[in-house]
């Protein structure tokens, strides 16, 4: 063996490749769900740790191995569950070099390349989106972390207005904060909210509509006879129906008194993109902070989110960190997100964009709902299944009679393995989720769910 490890990195990284190959072309044939449980992956990788070592090729052999019940299809045409895209062509081997070339991409300074790419992502994002061109683009791991990274940023912001030297005085005797939410947010606001101190009977929630999306009098209402530092958060695609909130709307009356306001659009963002889905986003662009992924539905490998502030000197206020060996340059990744050290996570992001051109990702956003408005006509075809949503965007809700039922045809689809969907609450009832999110679902993929489910119902 080279004592230098060139032999057994090179002999190593051929196996991963074949091996990631031989995974990525059998996913039409294998079952989507995993067939394993998680006691027995610990089962399969467990054990003492061995005294001495093994040769990395050997490892990465028994790694693929081990690992094959326990791999769920994602990056298929038939993964519907939660809200995971697959992995573009382009983003996948780009994400192989950002391992390869191990770029810690905090500082320009350091790695401009990568960070360039990133810079020159977020900018494309900026444009899609319609937002502005000057906001800062942070790359975090998803849409947790992008709003907590944007809701940090607010309240950092809100606070400043109000007088309060957050950075200097810290929370104690601030000004007390209303955090302004909707019925149906997602549980990632509530999340984020909790990681800055701001519990669950601290939130101000609006009723929303039957689609989940905010209520306008409900808004005016709950903003009414108040004072102080306010965030109100709408939603751009609520995670069961799509539903956006209605932003030309709601801002208005959230501006009016004073608040700042923050778009989750972990997945609903990139409606924007499509002339025929853009006027779902019609005014989102007055906000001051928006969220969103990337691995969702731009598909790109995890991990993959953005958090975007309409002023970074906002973002700057919140997240410049000191150190008197570290080196500053404009506006650098570390000075608008949590994060100091971490991989090129906008590279791929940079690499999809740059194979797809504008008019690519506008085909793909509008296939995605191409795709949602077909499986809604194909599930409503089969007796007992009822969709329980408008299908504006890209997810797919529906239940089959009772609430029993529901669950157990959503336990028969995980166990029949032709397709992955996931199972939620809608309104008290029992109900599953189908979102398309995928570049490689095909018109065969919808075909093939539905028949299945016609199957499982039918028996």
């Amino acid at each position: 063996m080279d004592p230098s490890g060139f032999d057994d990195r090179t002999h190593a990284l051929d196996a991963a490749h074949r091996l990631a190959t031989e995974f990525l072309e059998t996913l039409d044939d294998r079952p989507v769900w995993p067939r394993a449980s998680l006691d027995e992956m610990l089962d399969a990788f467990g054990g003492q740790l061995p005294e001495d070592g093994t040769n990395p090729a050997a490892v990465i052999e028994e790694i693929a191995e081990r690992a094959e019940p326990g791999l769920v299809a994602i990056p298929g045409g038939r993964f519907f569950g939660f809200v995971i895209g697959a992995t573009h062509p382009a983003a996948l081997a780009a994400d192989w070099l950002v391992s390869a070339w191990d770029q810690n991409s905090g500082s320009s300074t350091l790695t401009p390349a990568t960070v360039a790419m990133e810079r020159i992502a977020g900018q494309w994002m900026l444009e899609l989106f319609g937002l502005p061109a000057t906001a800062s683009v942070g790359f975090v791991t998803g849409g947790q972390l992008a709003n907590f990274t944007c809701l940090s940023t607010a309240r950092v912001a809100a606070l400043g207005r109000a007088g309060w030297d957050l950075a200097e005085r810290g929370l104690r005797g601030a000004p007390p904060m209303r955090f302004v939410v909707g019925a149906d947010r997602h549980g990632s606001i509530d999340r984020a909210a909790r990681f800055l101190g701001i519990g669950r009977s601290e939130l101000t929630v609006v009723e929303s509509d039957d689609q989940g999306r905010m209520r306008a009098d409900a808004l005016e209402q709950a903003l009414l006879g108040g004072d102080g530092p306010t965030i109100v958060c709408l939603q751009a695609g609520e995670v069961h129906t799509g539903a956006f909130d209605d932003f030309a709307t709601l801002i208005p009356i959230a501006k009016r008194h004073d608040a700042w306001v923050h778009v989750d659009g972990a997945f609903g963002l990139w409606a924007a993109a499509s002339d025929s889905l853009r006027p779902l986003t019609l005014g989102m662009e007055q906000a001051d902070s928006w969220a969103t992924d990337a691995h969702k539905t731009l598909n790109v490998p995890y991990d993959c989110g953005m958090a975007i502030v309409r002023d970074p000197a906002d973002s700057i206020a919140a997240f410049r960190t000191g150190g008197d060996y570290l080196i500053y340059s404009g506006l650098d990744p570390w000075d608008v997100t949590p994060e100091l050290s971490r991989r090129a996570r906008g590279v791929p992001a940079w690499a999809a964009m740059r194979s797809l051109g504008r008019s690519g990702i506008a085909a793909l956003i509008d296939r995605l709902h191409e795709n949602a408005v077909a499986m809604a006509t194909g599930l409503a075809s089969i007796d007992e299944i009822e969709i329980l949503n408008d299908v504006d965007y890209t997810q797919v809700m529906f239940r089959a009679g009772t609430d029993a039922a529901t669950r157990a045809l959503g336990e028969a689809i995980l166990r029949d393995g032709t397709a992955a969907v996931t199972g939620a609450e809608w309104r008290g009832r029992a109900s599953l989720r189908c979102s398309m999110s995928s570049w490689a679902t095909t018109p065969d993929d919808i075909e093939r769910t539905i028949g299945a489910i016609r199957r499982l119902v039918a028996s």
